[in-house]
């Protein structure tokens, strides 16, 4: 038996160097988890640019477009994590990534509507069959490792999340360079970085890397994993209850531009907002993790939940007590966006560590798809609903806090619910001995 001492991150060097301390394989995902972002970042944040003014595409063939992508994204997580239990780790990211070449690269060459649509349902697809392969990896090894007292699984998922946010920042920054050059140059450029991560993966991603805890276990059909997941209502429930995460913190692609432009007048200060923000989670993740693991997974998850419903209170409060100055809009929303990724940072580590948990460590894929696959549909449904909402706020039915009130209900009774439940998910202190 191993005994893991408390050990945070107290720093962002320290992370790094617990990173170098992983096995080979656990350091590619970490450095591709970089990589991923910086190619997905060079292109998909400048397609409606390139469709309006490039392709002249209509408003509505744009946002077709756009939805495809994520639909074809986080509603196929499912079925490519369960393909990972069944086929293995190594041929779902190969193909994945293969797939992520070809559709960049018809993103680059298309001029037309269903050219788009083509590319776009490959770019979706291909993270569909590689990320939930490549997590469920990391989770499996992050149990080994933490099994063996090399480091926690929450503190190898914080270092995930820091990875993942380093790539945010990267991509759109280089992205905006090659604003001035052809689309087509941008999206080669991330077809490159891929076909680059390809090889990487086909090199030195070891064969027989598992999405469960035992990595001799032999694969299985995918009824026996659907079964394993769709009978699992532990599982189900929690994974539920925590997509309201997810949904909450996907309005930001909705609701901070729209708040903006109603409270500013302007979306100029939109990049800063999220380079802000990834640049929070980077150098913040470390001791926000330590703290969650202080706490125990119960109290942090729960917590995390509710410093996300506590966070939409702020942009309300602003809209209703000085309606007309820019400045306490502004600052409404730093709050908003300040807490909202406070309380993912401190919810998310101990929830993926609970997701492995509750599947027993076996078929991690699966799980991990149907954790996004959920969260997507909620996002799906919240997003319509927020929309329709700013709506009725135009037409002057509603205060132009309404909005942000019901988020927050909404969030904060996953979190109720969460607490409610979750006494009965295992707790895990700082100092745990790991059998």
């Amino acid at each position: 038996m191993a005994v893991l001492r408390a050990r945070p991150l107290n720093s962002f060097a320290r992370s790094f160097r617990v990173a170098r301390a992983v096995p080979a394989p656990v350091r590619l995902i970490l450095v591709s988890m970089v990589l991923f972002n910086v190619g997905f970042y060079l292109v998909v944040p400048f397609l409606a640019v390139h469709m309006s003014d490039d392709l002249g595409l209509a408003g509505w063939a744009i946002g077709l477009v756009l939805g495809l992508r994520t639909f074809s994204q986080q509603g196929m997580f499912f079925l490519g994590g369960s393909l990972a239990d069944r086929f293995g780790v190594r041929p779902l990211v190969l193909l994945g990534i293969s797939l992520r070449v070809i559709g960049f690269l018809a993103l680059g060459w298309a001029s037309n509507l269903a050219q788009m649509i083509v590319g776009v349902l490959l770019v979706g697809l291909a993270a569909a069959l590689f990320a939930p392969a490549v997590e469920a990896a990391n989770a499996a090894y992050g149990h080994r490792l933490e099994r063996d007292g090399v480091i926690r699984r929450t503190e190898l998922f914080a270092l995930e999340q820091m990875c993942s946010r380093l790539g945010t920042v990267v991509g759109p920054a280089l992205g905006a360079l090659l604003l001035v050059v052809p689309f087509l140059w941008t999206a080669t450029s991330a077809a490159v970085l891929f076909a680059g991560l390809l090889v990487a993966f086909a090199v030195w991603l070891p064969a027989d890397v598992s999405t469960s805890h035992d990595a001799e276990s032999s694969p299985q059909g995918l009824r026996v994993v659907w079964r394993a997941v769709l009978t699992n209502r532990s599982f189900l429930v929690f994974a539920g209850l925590c997509g309201a995460q997810l949904a909450a913190y996907n309005q930001l692609y909705l609701m901070l531009p729209e708040q903006l432009e109603r409270g500013l007048g302007s979306q100029a200060a939109l990049g800063w907002f999220f380079t802000g923000a990834a640049l929070l989670v980077i150098f913040g993740q470390s001791p926000v993790v330590a703290l969650a693991n202080r706490l125990g997974h119960r109290a942090s998850i729960v917590a995390g939940m509710a410093v996300m419903a506590a966070s939409f209170l702020a942009p309300a409060a602003a809209s209703t007590a000085a309606p007309d100055s820019e400045a306490a809009q502004l600052a409404g929303l730093v709050v908003w966006v300040v807490l909202l990724h406070l309380g993912q940072m401190l919810m998310v580590p101990p929830m993926r560590d609970t997701i492995g948990i509750l599947a027993g460590e076996r078929f991690l894929g699966a799980h991990f798809g149907m954790l996004n696959t959920l969260g997507g549909l909620l996002t799906l449904v919240g997003s319509i609903g927020v929309g329709q909402l700013f709506d009725v706020v135009d037409v002057g039915d509603l205060g132009p806090a309404a909005p942000w009130w019901v988020i927050a209900v909404a969030v904060a009774a996953a979190a109720v619910g969460l607490w409610r439940w979750s006494a009965r998910v295992p707790n895990r202190p700082s100092c745990i001995p790991v059998t």
